[in-house]
């Protein structure tokens, strides 16, 4: 395969064209400036960076958690299953394990193969531009992502002064996007949802981790 494949539109023939080549085929992406995500079995050029070296199993659109913010909605046995990795990577970027919790929650499900349809993938639904910012070579490994995702939330924690809504919007929407809605949240109906959402499930979790 030689040229990107866009994923807003032709992802599932990426995953057959993909696995038609490669029982194991590598699977690289980005993002373009005007938000395609797109994705090759090759390393076209720079732009590109290692998603994956099988293909991903399960895409799920980046509104999957619909329901409403609530104790119940914590599963308890995928908490369990990273907080270990969560705690010591929480503490290494000096950032809440409630809050990343939080994010993966809201983000993936904790699902670690989970894939948007705009090209975010993994449980903290890296997009391909950040992942290649903070050196994670394989979205997909779960240690990877929630440290390169720690680190971002880190960096927007930094840039907006600890504001902790801010920071939840800026990781929905990107920071420059906070930044011209005059440091406040962006008046996108995504956004205006998910920063509500991710701090109800912040607070459940400082009550139980």
């Amino acid at each position: 395969m030689t040229k990107f494949l866009k994923l807003s539109k032709l992802f599932p023939l990426a995953i057959v064209l993909a696995t038609s080549a490669s029982a194991r085929a590598d699977l690289y992406g980005y993002v373009d400036e005007t938000g395609r995500a797109h994705f090759s079995t090759q390393k076209l050029d720079e732009r590109y960076t290692l998603f994956k070296r099988t293909v991903p199993k399960t895409v799920v659109k980046k509104d999957a958690v619909t329901v409403a913010p609530s104790a119940d909605n914590i599963p308890t046995k995928q908490v369990k299953l990273y907080n270990k990795q969560i705690q010591k990577i929480a503490k290494k970027y000096q950032i809440d394990p409630a809050l990343l919790h939080a994010v993966i929650l809201s983000e993936s499900q904790y699902n670690p193969e989970a894939v948007s349809q705009r090209g975010a993938a993994g449980l903290m639904q890296l997009m391909p531009d950040t992942a290649l910012r903070y050196k994670v070579a394989d979205v997909f490994d779960p240690t990877q992502n929630i440290r390169g995702g720690a680190q971002y939330l880190r960096d927007l924690l930094r840039l907006f002064n600890n504001n902790m809504e801010l920071t939840i919007a800026a990781y929905n929407a990107g920071e420059n996007a906070v930044i011209k809605s005059g440091w406040r949240i962006p008046p996108y109906a995504e956004t205006i949802a998910y920063v509500p959402k991710v701090m109800a499930f912040y607070r459940q979790y400082l009550e139980r981790i």
